[in-house]
């Protein structure tokens, strides 16, 4: 889908997430896993997605994902976050949204819950 719509998609495993997830700075202190196994610490004010136990889920938005939150056939809860920062992002992210809830009800036999945050609306609540 992030190579069809142009726009970076991260799947994340909601099992591996302690507490909230929040799009942040990094202070420097976060860890970040690498698919390769190494533990990294992104830089001070990158951006990344945070949980409760200063782990970066990823890193430079959704760019880098990280190994420990990445999606495996053991998965069950998935979160899945798209990003759209450039011109058209409000015609393309409701349309990659709604080609991503068809894929999954189709395949998956599942009810996606969707939502556009923005700074106006910056939470999701996710119901595992």
């Amino acid at each position: 889908m992030s190579l069809a719509f142009a726009v970076p998609v991260a799947a994340l495993d909601l099992s591996k997430i302690t507490g909230d997830l929040e799009v942040r700075h990094a202070t420097g202190d976060e860890s970040y896993l690498t698919f390769g196994g190494d533990t990294e610490h992104p830089a001070p004010d990158e951006v990344i997605f945070a949980d409760g136990a200063g782990r970066s889920h990823a890193r430079r938005w959704t760019n880098r994902q990280s190994g420990h939150s990445a999606v495996r056939d053991t998965t069950t809860d998935v979160l899945i976050v798209a990003e759209g920062l450039h011109d058209t992002a409000a015609e393309d992210l409701p349309r990659l949204i709604e080609t991503v809830a068809k894929e999954l009800a189709a395949h998956w036999g599942t009810s996606p819950e969707t939502a556009i945050l923005s700074h106006a609306s910056p939470r999701f609540a996710v119901h595992a």
